[in-house]
């Protein structure tokens, strides 16, 4: 029996090139829009690429010409290696190299017999976690390959996810009177249709922030508010709501902490959309204090936890 993990991520840009490659290979992916008919997909995936093409590599460049995501991945890798030195690990992307395919071609060479796979979002989506899934089993089939498939489809309610997020908020409150902020957690948004289809995801999303709040009161950590909201909208459909642009607008509290609960590795959405614009959204509208948390990314936590996680699927 020769065994490999493979942690799987949506991806992002390698360069300023590939931004409309992973726009393309997103928008494709029959789960993400959730449109039945595949002319009105294409016509509605064309439409956002055309309107956001520009604007997403002008993001790109201000966060240096690539996502953040795969350099915080491969660091990750690395330290989970050294964790398990005797295992072969891994990580492929949906819709940006390195490819899946790649991987799963070099390991049927190699003659992997157990094939872990292990998604790094903490809560479970069909346009996530099931489109990753679905990737590998498609792949595995076309390269007439049947490894024996181990997976963990989510682990929005471990105990030890659930401090992660808690020491992340606590770093970024550690000189402040929690008490005047508002604590945001931010989700990523998802059109409402994918939702009425049965996605689990905000259900998960509501029971990871419930899980939270439990723990911080624990902690004796109090705020003026804490709210969750979605962002990272596009095209015309609806979404998930409410919007954080929005909720920004309008919170009469001009003192804000997000926390970025869709996300274990920093990428655009954190330190571009986050970051970078709605910050701008905040200073415009004279908040006092506006503070981002960084998620886990090669942190010993994270590693010890993805280890766990693996262990667990043995």
């Amino acid at each position: 029996m020769k065994k490999a993990l493979l942690l799987l991520n949506m991806g992002g840009p390698n360069n300023i090139d590939e931004v409309e490659v992973f726009l393309r290979n997103m928008f494709a992916d029959k789960r993400i829009l959730g449109i039945p008919f595949k002319s009105i997909q294409d016509w509605v995936a064309n439409y956002i690429i055309t309107d956001r093409l520009s604007e997403a590599q002008n993001n790109y460049r201000a966060l240096g010409g690539k996502s953040p995501l795969v350099d915080h991945t491969i660091a990750l890798v690395n330290k989970l290696q050294k964790r398990v030195p005797d295992l072969n690990i891994d990580f492929g992307m949906r819709y940006t190299p390195p490819f899946c395919h790649d991987i799963l071609k070099r390991y049927q060479e190699q003659g992997v017999t157990d094939l872990y796979l292990l998604p790094l979002y903490a809560q479970y989506s069909t346009t996530t976690t099931e489109s990753s899934f679905d990737d590998i089993k498609e792949i595995c089939q076309k390269l007439d390959y049947a490894p024996i498939i181990h997976d963990s489809d989510s682990f929005y309610q471990n105990p030890n996810y659930i401090s992660l997020i808690i020491n992340s908020i606590k770093e970024k409150c550690h000189d402040i009177d929690t008490q005047e902020y508002d604590l945001v957690f931010s989700a990523h948004g998802l059109p409402k249709r994918t939702i009425k289809k049965g996605d689990p995801y905000v259900q998960q999303i509501e029971r990871n922030v419930t899980l939270a709040k439990r723990l911080l009161a624990k902690e004796n950590m109090y705020f003026n508010q804490i709210m969750l909201a979605y962002q990272s909208k596009v095209g015309p459909l609806q979404w998930t709501e409410p919007y954080l642009d929005q909720l920004i607008h309008k919170s009469k509290n001009r003192k804000m902490i997000i926390y970025p609960l869709s996300f274990t590795l920093d990428n655009s959405e954190t330190d571009f959309e986050l970051d970078i614009e709605y910050r701008e959204i905040a200073q415009e509208l004279n908040y006092e204090d506006y503070r981002v948390c960084r998620v886990f990314n090669d942190s010993d936590e994270f590693v010890e936890l993805l280890k766990t996680i693996y262990e667990e699927m043995i």
